[in-house]
Order: C-alpha cells, then sequence, then structure tokens
C-alpha cells in the first residue's frame, strides 16, 4: 500500500495533479483544502496517501494534511460515502471545520455541498459522532484533541458569513477562506480581507 509520496508537483489539474517520483509520474486526486496549499508546479511536494482498488480502477488520493486522510478514512467508512463524496465534503471543509459540523448537529453546512443530501448529511452526524472521539485520539498531532477549536471555529465561520452576505454562495466563500486560512490568522477580518485580495489577483 503507498502511504506516503515525495517528489516533484508536475501537473495541477483540479481535483488531479501529478507528482513525478525518481522518472514515474503518479496521478494522485487531492481534495481543494489540499489543493490550495500545493507549492508551485516544479516545486518538490510531500503528501500523506490513501490507495483504493476496484475492480476497473485503482486510485490514489493525496493530503497535505494528515489529520484530512484520518477523517477521509472515517469518512468512507459510512454508508453511502464513497472516496469521491469525501473528497467533495474534504474540499468544501477542512477536518476541524467538520468535526465541528458534528459537534453542533450543523446539517445546513454539510447539505450546502454538492452532492450531498439532506438525508446523507443526517447520516452522517449520526455515524460520524460515533468515530469522533476515535478520530480525534488517532489524528496526528496532540493539538487536535486537546486545544480549544472554538475559536478558530468562530472566525472561520464569520469570515465565510460575511462573504456569503458579500454575494458568494456558500460553497464558493468556504473554499475561498481555506485558501488563504493560516496559522498566522487570528480574526475573521483578516481572513476576509485575504480572501477578497486574493479573489481579485486571481
Amino acid at each position: 500500500m503507498i502511504g506516503r509520496i515525495r517528489g516533484v508537483l508536475a501537473l495541477k489539474q483540479p481535483p488531479d495533479i501529478l507528482v513525478e517520483v525518481a522518472g514515474v509520474g503518479y496521478e494522485l486526486q487531492v481534495p481543494m483544502t489540499t489543493l490550495f496549499r500545493l507549492p508551485e508546479v516544479g516545486s518538490e511536494v510531500t503528501l500523506v496517501t490513501h490507495f483504493v482498488v476496484r475492480e476497473d480502477a485503482q486510485l490514489l488520493y493525496g493530503f497535505i494534511d494528515e489529520n484530512d486522510r484520518v477523517l477521509f478514512r472515517q469518512l468512507i467508512r459510512v454508508s453511502g460515502v464513497g472516496p469521491k463524496l469525501a473528497l467533495t465534503i474534504l474540499s468544501g471543509m477542512d477536518a476541524t471545520h467538520f468535526v465541528r459540523c458534528v459537534q453542533r448537529d450543523d446539517v445546513a453546512a454539510l447539505v450546502a455541498l454538492p452532492g450531498v443530501g439532506k438525508k446523507t448529511a443526517e447520516r452522517l452526524l449520526v455515524e460520524m459522532r460515533d468515530k469522533l472521539k476515535d478520530w480525534l485520539a488517532h489524528a496526528e498531532g496532540a493539538e487536535v484533541a486537546s486545544m480549544p477549536v472554538e475559536p478558530l471555529v468562530d472566525i472561520i465561520a464569520d469570515a465565510e458569513g460575511a462573504l456569503v452576505a458579500l454575494g458568494y454562495k456558500p460553497q464558493e466563500a468556504s473554499r475561498m477562506v481555506a485558501a488563504v486560512n493560516e496559522d498566522s490568522v487570528d480574526d475573521s477580518e483578516e481572513l476576509i480581507r485575504r480572501a477578497l485580495k486574493a479573489a481579485v489577483s486571481a
């Protein structure tokens, strides 16, 4: 099983990327939360991976964050959620944001994601609630389980809400915020400013 890959980023064509390792190009599918954090084409990149073997295909999924891979593996164990939908969910929100959705029973945030209907969202909340403790326990980095995530999530939620109020669609707002969200950002106003600046320069 391929668990990690390190090489030169040769191509970015969402949701697919190509990483060249010793002359061999590996095709991976990545969530938008990973894509936004990738370096420029031609740069070295390291990704943790999940390998899926089907009768008609062999697929490799890549994540820049170990927490996202752990959550991805939990999601595909939920009835009715395959790798494609799990990738969509992680494209709309990062692992920490998803945890807060489950803790708050936030059906609306999940339904806002493409391909996630109300029944699927409700099933996710019910089944992932049971897996949440395991996810927090096994996710790499003890700070995920121990640090209070409420302030960060409130900042993200405030920034996304402001962008929606400005006319952006919820999913678009979520991606805009995820693209500029960094550890150095500690307030929603800074997130909003960076998101709007990135949108204008894109």
